[in-house]
């Protein structure tokens, strides 16, 4: 007995066409009009669109930063995600300075196993330029599936790093099959400015914004990108905030670059007048790179539309206002820095994007779970709607209605940094593997269900 589901609009990233789909045990086996219901369960996708389920390449959840950790683990991180349509996740796991990378993922494999309610899989981030690790990056690769590495330019002094091994990791990377990740803010600069505002008795939250200027970011993924081209490595940027740091990515694709830019549903949504809520409200929006002046938002969207930017992520980092952002009450360098955005990542992304008319289904569909699979080495398995490919499902309902708010989401947390917006487009029945987790507002799914899923080769080629 398989699942049948009927009556519904299949769009992929390159597809939208009438059919029903066919999963048995944990993989589509058919797709077709008029698949005979007999020896199925069948279930109603009347009215509805059937798309691959979300691919969030994007979380940090079990996470320590900031002299805490974050809310979520990898139960309530990924129950959240399955509630918002997403069914797979990939997850960073922290290397440390001195340590080996395959320690830094055994660590990870231990936070998610037994936990996870939907699949994930691994990027590795990069503490040290040392040569046993520039050595470790291909074991990584073709021993444990992962094959994308994140550098540090911000947080001096934490995650960090110099240039030197950010270049010895591109070439790394460009050698093994990998792909660069960066997050670009100028870290030696923010620190003089940070030291300095503290120094003037400037505390609140909007100076965690006021101390990482716009420019930190645009110089930073300029001479990212740079270092990317003298190395002849693809490069990827992840959570791009500002038109600065997303216009030198497209300037870099110009000139034939293999770079790729994500960018999150904060960016798109939230402005930096937000930092200047009272009762120290502002500090739910603490994260880095900061939340911009609103005209930016319109920069992303086109560029998004464009596939300027190829990569929706959330950059679920999520700290309780009570008790964890209250640690930097009287200085806001010392709030840990993220928000949770994991359930409302694909939400955000229809409401704005498909139903304000600058995105396609099909964009939709590509940004949200296509291109990732793509990047980080998931797809075909990931991403689409086809015949072999994991039953990873989502009915979504484009005319279902729901008000954002912290009482109501599933992630394990205290806040929300889109309370109280109301968004159109939800999943209606979210399936991962097959086995249905979603089923309109109650979670069904399973704690330690989800898989690691290993993680192909990168070769530029895939997008």
């Amino acid at each position: 007995m398989g699942t049948l589901i009927k009556g519904g609009t299949v769009v992929t990233a390159v597809d939208t066409y009438h059919a029903d789909v066919l999963f048995e045990g944990e993989q589509i086996v058919a797709i077709g009009l008029n698949i005979p219901t007999e020896k199925h369960g069948v279930v109603d996708a009347s009215d509805a669109y059937v798309l691959p389920g979300g691919i969030d390449p994007h979380t940090h959840l079990d996470m320590p930063f900031g002299g805490t950790v974050t809310a979520d683990d990898f139960e309530t991180g990924t129950r959240g995600a399955a509630m918002g349509g997403t069914t797979t996740i990939v997850d960073f796991a922290l290397h440390t300075r001195g340590d080996s990378l395959l320690n830094a993922v055994r660590t990870w494999h231990e936070k998610a196993a037994g936990k996870a309610v939907i699949d994930y899989a691994f990027h590795l981030t990069i503490a040290d330029g040392r040569d046993e690790t520039m050595a470790e990056i291909s074991k990584m690769i073709r021993e444990q599936g992962v094959n994308s590495f994140k550098v540090f330019m911000a947080y001096k002094h934490v995650l960090y790093v110099d240039d030197e091994t950010i270049f010895k990791t591109l070439q790394a990377c460009r050698d093994a099959g990998g792909l660069v990740q960066v997050h670009a803010e100028n870290g030696d600069v923010i620190e003089v400015i940070t030291k300095q505002a503290l120094a003037q008795g400037k505390t609140e939250p909007k100076w965690h914004a006021l101390t990482r200027p716009v420019e930190c970011e645009g110089e930073a993924t300029h001479r990212a990108i740079r270092l990317a081209e003298i190395a002849g490595a693809p490069l990827y940027v992840v959570h791009v905030s500002s038109a600065m740091a997303a216009d030198a990515i497209s300037d870099g694709r110009k000139r034939g670059l293999p770079i790729y830019g994500e960018t999150c549903p904060q960016y798109l949504v939230c402005d930096f007048s937000d930092y200047e809520r009272p009762n120290f409200e502002g500090a739910k929006y603490v994260l880095s790179p900061p939340i911009r002046e609103k005209w930016n938002q319109g920069v992303l969207l086109r560029k998004l539309k464009n596939m300027e930017l190829q990569s929706f992520g959330s950059d679920h980092c999520s700290f309780n206002l009570c008790g964890q952002k209250e640690l930097g009450k009287n200085d806001f360098s010392k709030i840990p820095n993220g928000a949770p955005t994991i359930e409302d990542r694909l939400a955000i992304l229809y409401e704005v994007g498909v139903n304000g008319g600058v995105l396609g289904i099909n964009a939709f569909v590509a940004l949200g779970s296509t291109n990732p699979a793509k990047l980080f080495g998931l797809f075909p398995r990931k991403g689409t709607i086809a015949v072999g490919s994991d039953a990873d499902v989502v009915v979504w309902d484009p005319k279902a209605t729901r008000t954002i708010s912290a009482k109501a989401h599933h992630m394990n947390v205290d806040n929300n940094v889109f309370e109280g917006m109301t968004v159109t487009g939800r999943p209606r029945y979210v399936f991962s593997r097959g086995a249905m987790v979603a089923d309109g507002e109650k979670f069904v799914g399973t704690k330690g269900a989800g898989k690691h899923v290993k993680s192909a080769t990168f070769y530029p080629w895939q997008l």
